[in-house]
């Protein structure tokens, strides 16, 4: 009966709730979104260099480097020789060396060259068909296999570069003969082939003529008359090519110091280490999640005032309803008790409307990450420990928004209250 009561009593000034339940949720959503963000970010960044002490290649921008090899969202610093790079990857420190070589595209999907070690590493398991063996033989992610539709024994040409509009290499065709399990990370996005594959592409050995030519990209059918060229296989042998990076696993831990300093000395290369960059990029991206952080607990504090403020004002017009309350029974705290609630209704429905809209922000913003980054959020996660403590924060700004108010219903003097009526 009371909840009911002050339910009806919160839409007595209804341009007063709204505003307060709008604050509210602006807050409530924030600090949601940047809850969910932080933590799945952190999680995608952390497990994608599980295994990754060092990245060797190109001089340039350390950052740059681990983005682009590691997690394939910049371009990289440039190549290196493949040659020069194995000196390094034969190194009795390295436990694993993973080369990788960037080619091109399809549909905005990059083709990475590397070796069946990279998808060891990220625990993709085949699902369908097998790991590639010869030259423009691909294994997909699982994500972007599902989202463009391809299957094994399909056949496509790639694009140049990382744009989708790339120019169309149409001398040689990737025929997909595994699709890899869905893992949740970087891999679930890419088209892997043989290093090789990346080299005879870009001008290894005279381009062989292909009958099917086309200005675009496309997918073409298991049984279409196609003609797929892989006689003049190159090998991982060939002198003098180049690579894009090398994942490197250390077994020294010195190693893991020494080389980011030895290395730029004393070659063209540069070593970088994926933990270290990846702190720096969290302390910068830590400034304006905490920006828009304290942004939202002023929010939360304005809507609180608002709340107070309608509450106060309320109380002056509902005296007369207090003291014919308290004359049909009504004990003092139950008066108290009705406030109370009432402002706990508004912190709730705002705590529930914000909690909604920050997932819609959420994805929102993954289907720009998806579209930009090929990189994903899951709005549909809770994290309860940290919500949890939102909601009590959210029900704290209520409570004491109310306290004021509720204390004056409290000490409500029904006799001069009545008389004045």
């Amino acid at each position: 009966m009371i909840i009911k009561l002050a339910w009806r009593n919160i839409w007595f000034k209804p341009l007063n709730t709204i505003l307060s339940i709008i604050l509210l949720t602006s807050s409530v959503a924030i600090i949601t979104i940047l809850i969910l963000l932080e933590k799945q970010f952190e999680e995608k960044f952390s497990d994608n260099i599980d295994g990754v002490d060092l990245v060797l290649g190109a001089q340039g921008s350390p950052l740059q480097l681990i983005l682009s090899s590691v997690y394939q969202v910049d371009a990289p610093t440039g190549n290196i020789n493949y040659d020069s790079a194995k000196v390094w990857m034969q190194h009795p420190y390295v436990k694993k060396a993973i080369p990788l070589a960037f080619g091109d595209n399809y549909r905005g999907y990059k083709i990475l060259g590397t070796t069946p070690d990279y998808l060891e590493k990220y625990n993709a398991k085949i699902a369908d068909g097998r790991v590639f063996q010869k030259n423009f033989e691909v294994v997909l992610g699982g994500e972007m296999a599902e989202k463009l539709n391809l299957r094994v024994g399909d056949e496509f040409f790639g694009s140049h570069g990382d744009a989708a509009e790339g120019e169309v290499h149409d001398h040689y065709s990737y025929k997909v003969v595994g699709i890899a399990a869905v893992t949740g990370k970087v891999v679930d996005n890419l088209i892997l082939c043989t290093i090789p594959s990346v080299w005879q592409m870009h001008g290894g050995h005279e381009a062989h003529e292909n009958p099917a030519h086309g200005e675009e990209g496309h997918v073409h059918e298991e049984g279409d008359d196609h003609e797929h060229h892989v006689e003049a296989d190159m090998t991982l042998d060939e002198k003098g090519m180049d690579i894009t990076a090398v994942l490197l696993q250390i077994r020294n831990p010195m190693a893991k110091l020494t080389w980011q300093r030895i290395i730029p000395q004393n070659t063209k290369m540069q070593a970088a280490s994926p933990a270290l960059e990846i702190n720096r990029l969290f302390s910068l991206f830590g400034i304006g999640i905490d920006a828009l952080r304290y942004l939202a607990y002023v929010i939360m504090l304005i809507s609180g005032i608002s709340i107070f403020i309608a509450l106060f004002n309320t109380l002056k017009e509902r005296k007369n309803e207090f003291a014919l309350l308290r004359v049909n029974g009504a004990e003092r705290f139950q008066l108290l008790k009705l406030v109370m609630i009432e402002s706990i209704l508004l912190c709730v429905v705002g705590f529930l409307f914000g909690t909604i809209l920050g997932r819609v922000g959420l994805v929102l913003i993954s289907n720009s990450a998806e579209q930009d980054f090929k990189l994903s959020f899951n709005p549909y996660e809770f994290l309860w420990k940290k919500e949890g403590v939102l909601l009590a924060l959210t029900l704290l700004v209520g409570v004491v928004a109310a306290l004021i108010p509720a204390v004056k219903a409290y000490r409500l003097n029904i006799s001069k209250t009545l008389a004045n009526a």
